[in-house]
């Protein structure tokens, strides 16, 4: 009997540690695919000519989520981005690795001002993007969408993130 319970508990064993690696390939394939299980909330950039630039911005707030960031995508909406919620203000560096489509990235004070813009960051380019001071948030869009749109450093953003950051 004792021989058989060794066996079932194995057995037992064995499926769990096989469900648990289905789950984290499942999960990892999704985010491989570009799919995401974020929050999609509405993001305001108004030009110092007061012309209203609406966006529908991913939140990643969790350093796992700002890791994986809009790696793997091969295409993001016209009015689409990211929000990367640093929670505290201080320089940041951020980097393209994974990343398939070019991207303007828009480093915001905790006030909501827009402070630098990189534009047109290079896929799946290592080098380091750094902010060029002290930002709570940085905005991903389509690399050449601020110039485009006119978007430009001194812009203010309107989200709930940039009212409730210290």
């Amino acid at each position: 009997m004792r021989g058989h319970m060794k066996k079932s508990k194995s057995f037992f064993t064995v499926a769990i540690v096989l469900c648990i690696a289905a789950t984290g390939l499942f999960y990892s394939l999704r985010r491989a695919n570009g799919q995401t299980h974020l929050h999609i909330q509405k993001l305001v950039i108004v030009g110092k000519n007061g012309v209203k630039h609406d966006f529908q911005v991913e939140i990643a707030a969790t350093p796992e989520e700002q890791e994986i960031g809009l790696m793997f995508r091969k295409k993001m909406a016209p009015d689409h981005g990211m929000l990367f919620e640093m929670n505290q203000t201080a320089p940041v560096n951020f980097w393209m690795k994974n990343t398939l489509i070019p991207l303007d990235m828009l480093f915001v004070a905790a006030d909501g001002t827009i402070t630098h813009i990189h534009a047109n960051a290079v896929p799946e380019d290592l080098t380091a993007i750094p902010s060029d001071g002290p930002v709570s948030g940085v905005i991903e869009i389509n690399g050449g969408l601020a110039k485009s749109l006119g978007i430009a450093v001194g812009d203010k953003v309107l989200h709930p993130y940039f009212n409730d950051v210290k």
